[in-house]
């Protein structure tokens, strides 16, 4: 995005293992690194601000923008999941609705691929 490469962290509430019940938050963030993003060689392995998008890596760069309003703003390093969906939409042109249905899919092979440890987890093992 921007030439910078982000992440996206995204919430998601199990509410029970059987039957199994998952929710997932309409909203979430995209997280910006502060450098652009070069292809890897030895001169840039090591540069954490260009290849991770930790806050708190990127918060002590002199490049960092806190983002104020990030529902509508297209600047700062922390920009909300409606931006970067419309984002995809309209400056890439990908299909942010079979993104999302594939994030979901993920989701949701995830916690069955989990569900030992989430009847655990839900005192039922």
């Amino acid at each position: 995005m921007d030439k910078l490469k982000f992440d996206l962290r995204l919430y998601v509430l199990v509410l029970g293992v059987n039957p199994l019940r998952i929710y997932l938050s309409k909203e979430g963030l995209a997280r910006l690194s502060t450098k652009q993003y070069d292809q890897v060689n030895d001169t840039n392995l090591t540069d954490m601000q260009m290849h991770l998008t930790n806050y708190s890596i990127n918060k002590h760069s002199n490049q960092f923008e806190q983002n104020r309003v990030a529902i509508l703003d297209s600047t700062g390093h922390k920009r909300s999941l409606k931006y970067t969906l419309r984002y995809m939409r309209k400056v890439v042109k990908g299909d942010d609705e079979k993104l999302m249905r594939d994030i979901k899919d993920i989701i949701v092979k995830t916690c069955i691929s989990g569900t030992p440890a989430l009847k655990c987890a839900f005192n039922q093992c």
